[in-house]
């Protein structure tokens, strides 16, 4: 195995980011500095900055509701909180992409370094959906359309996959995941973001987890995100580290909450992840068959009706 693919695989980093640490000299194998293109086996010891690392034994994927004000790095000692206080601790597990500090919403984590590769590169297009808030409310249609068209920025162009109005702000699809790029484009022509949450992440979808909670992925949904086979029911357990931040509106119904380690009601996978319509009231639901029949006598509609009388057979 390439060492670049034993990095990417332990969690480490991804394949373009290991091979600029293998450059760096920051990774040995047995002791000395490795080279690019340099292969590992069972046997080898590979060490990163003096820590050895190893290939998990279970690769696993979480959905997390980051919450505002919790920043995505592991490391950073002017940050008061950061998502790694809100997640198991997993060896190798690193965020899937950036959602900065002041956004929130649906943030993937993971120890499986080929699948941050697949969700993160431009190559793969991977489909990352935000809800935005602007202090000017909404954005037209035209202004959307020049984000699809493309908006200039300092480090190139951006471009939307789509954009459409909201009430107070607007809907948009990206591919690509710079630095604060949404924020920026609306910046760019004249808006102020108050509020973004990345809605969705390929297949992935928010669903029913308020801030603060994250589940784990489940096999089915971890072979869509790889692009393996379709996903199908299974239950799944959301779980809580309570930072008592209000739900999003828009969620469709309200997960129930409780402390960090504890289960909660398992609901099934996609139905968790897709809205479901709310239980109808007495007087909304459907007559069932026996009602409708019993209505039906009560206002005539069935009149009894006169026996005819047998005609003798003739022999």
């Amino acid at each position: 195995m390439r060492l670049q693919q034993f990095l990417a695989r332990a969690g480490v980093a991804s394949r373009r980011k290991a091979e600029d640490l293998i450059r760096a000299g920051r990774v040995t194998i047995n002791d000395r500095v490795a080279k690019i293109g340099s292969s590992v086996s069972d046997s080898d010891v590979v060490r990163l900055d003096g820590e050895r690392v190893r290939l998990p034994e279970k690769k696993v994927v979480i959905a997390l509701h980051k919450p505002v004000g919790v920043t995505t790095t592991k490391r950073d000692p002017h940050a008061e909180r950061t998502v790694y206080q809100l997640v198991p601790d997993v060896p190798g597990l690193h965020p899937v992409g950036r959602l900065d500090k002041d956004s929130e919403g649906l943030l993937l984590l993971t120890n499986d370094g080929e699948l941050t590769l697949k969700l993160t590169h431009p190559r793969y297009g991977v489909r990352k959906v935000y809800r935005v808030w602007c202090k000017q409310g909404r954005v037209p249609e035209a202004d959307c359309q020049r984000l699809v068209e493309g908006v200039e920025l300092e480090d190139g162009l951006a471009q939307a996959l789509e954009a459409e109005p909201t009430p107070e702000g607007a809907r948009i699809v990206m591919a690509e995941g710079k630095k604060r790029e949404v924020r920026r484009m609306l910046r760019r022509l004249g808006y102020a973001v108050t509020r973004l949450v990345r809605w969705q992440v390929g297949p992935i979808k928010l669903g029913k987890l308020n801030p603060g909670e994250w589940r784990y992925l489940t096999p089915e949904e971890i072979n869509v995100l790889h692009g393996r086979a379709p996903a199908k029911p299974r239950r799944v357990q959301i779980q809580s580290a309570q930072f008592g931040l209000q739900a999003l509106v828009e969620a469709p119904t309200k997960a129930p909450r409780h402390r960090r380690g504890k289960q909660v009601k398992p609901d099934r996978g996609p139905e968790s992840i897709h809205p479901q319509p709310t239980a109808l009231r007495g007087s909304e639901r459907p007559p069932t068959a026996k009602t409708s029949l019993r209505d039906a006598r009560q206002r005539g509609a069935f009149a009894p009706q006169k026996r005819r009388s047998k005609k003798p057979r003739v022999v």
